[in-house]
Order: structure tokens, then C-alpha cells, then sequence
């Protein structure tokens, strides 16, 4: 399991996550501090995410394609 694929698999199906997804990444080389901070980040950016669609917030003019 990459790095990509723990972060699709928690942002998708968190209920989902066992403990041998974090031990694929170990086997990789990813120590237990850079796997905290890949938690932490995909579960902050689904937060943020949720909490702008539930909001209703839309995108600054300078995002949108013309």
C-alpha cells in the first residue's frame, strides 16, 4: 500500500481502516511520526471539506475556469 492509497482508502471508506494499513506503510519506510502526520492531514482536509459543503460555501472567483 502507497502513501495515495492509505489516504484514498481513509478519506473513502474510513470504517474500513485495519491495523495492517499502517503496517504496509511501515514496511515502506514510513516512520510512525510521518504516519500520524498523513492521518492527520487527510483527515483534516475531509473535515474542512465537509464543513464548507455542509455551509454551502462556494469557490473565490479566482478559482473558477473560465
Amino acid at each position: 500500500m502507497t502513501m495515495l492509497d492509505y489516504a484514498a482508502k481513509l478519506t473513502e471508506r474510513p470504517a474500513d481502516m485495519i491495523e495492517s494499513d499502517i503496517e504496509r506503510l511501515r514496511e515502506v519506510g514510513f516512520k510512525d511520526r510521518a504516519i500520524l502526520d498523513i492521518t492527520q492531514i487527510v483527515a483534516y482536509y475531509g473535515y474542512v471539506n465537509r464543513i464548507a459543503d455542509g455551509l454551502g460555501v462556494e469557490l473565490e472567483d479566482f478559482w473558477k475556469k473560465k
